[in-house]
């Protein structure tokens, strides 16, 4: 664990403390492998491809078209399974005892999920850039301001979905997590409004969820808050929205690494 700390140092009181370059280019080597890399461009891009035509009818947008609505979703979407996939490779390295080694150096939980954190949301600007380089081949219309804000609220959104992959991974053995990642956001992407337009009781569900908050942000500049049925969404939720998910998710992710280390 030299990465980690240097021999002989005394723990700092940071809650940072362990955080250094060698660790963070380590974690990305393994973010971006071919498997993983493959998975989260593939998906999001065919969602686009199938869903982008499926407009509403008299479907109207104060600054832009149903397709770049849709390119944001699977913006958001994608963004969010890249992120969460971190489950995977933190749940095998619960199980072959790296967490145990972890605990004899100075990283701290916060910097543990500080790193994992900054990682997964920089391995999920990759279905957000493929996402968007389809709008434009596909014919999304949009103000330039749009497509700028709408993308990167997409991309640093999937913090949120970071620290939730980070809690399931150290709370899943292996064989389970494996398969929980897709299914659960898939099951989150609908509930959020990301591949169908909702409204009514269906709307006022989907606030509550966790996809709802960044969703929305990433689509206000499109669509000024507005459904295709008229219903209105506040910045104000969607903010309260993503910082009470992310402080909720990272509050578990903390908790779960102290139990995973022994660190109580």
């Amino acid at each position: 664990m030299a990465a980690l700390s240097a021999p002989g140092t005394r723990p700092s009181s940071s809650p940072f403390a362990g955080v250094n370059p060698t660790f963070v280019r380590y974690e990305l080597r393994r973010r971006f492998n071919r498997q993983t890399t493959i998975f989260t461009v593939l998906l999001p891009a065919v969602l686009y491809l199938a869903l982008f035509r499926t407009s509403p009818n008299n479907a109207t947008l104060p600054h832009g078209n149903f397709a770049a609505w849709m390119m944001i979703g699977l913006a958001v979407y994608g963004a969010a399974t890249a992120a969460v996939s971190s489950a995977a490779t933190i749940s095998v390295e619960k199980s072959v005892g790296w967490m145990r080694t972890i605990a004899l150096s100075p990283l701290t939980p916060p910097g543990y999920l500080l790193v994992k954190v900054a990682c997964s949301v920089l391995m999920a600007g990759v279905p957000v850039a493929i996402v968007g380089v389809l709008g434009v081949a596909t014919g999304a219309h949009a103000d330039a301001g749009v497509w700028v804000t709408s993308l990167l609220v997409a991309w640093f959104g999937a913090a949120v979905f970071a620290a939730l992959g980070i809690g399931m991974g150290l709370a899943l053995k292996p064989d389970v997590v494996m398969h929980m990642p897709g299914l659960t956001m898939t099951a989150l992407a609908f509930l959020g409004n990301l591949f169908i337009p909702l409204s009514g009781t269906m709307l006022e569900v989907s606030r509550f969820t966790p996809m709802y908050g960044v969703a929305t942000l990433a689509r206000y500049p499109l669509t000024d808050g507005y459904s295709f049925s008229g219903e209105h969404s506040s910045v104000a939720g969607a903010v309260f929205n993503l910082v009470a998910w992310f402080a909720g998710f990272s509050f578990m992710a903390i908790r779960r690494f102290s139990r995973s280390t022994g660190r109580q």
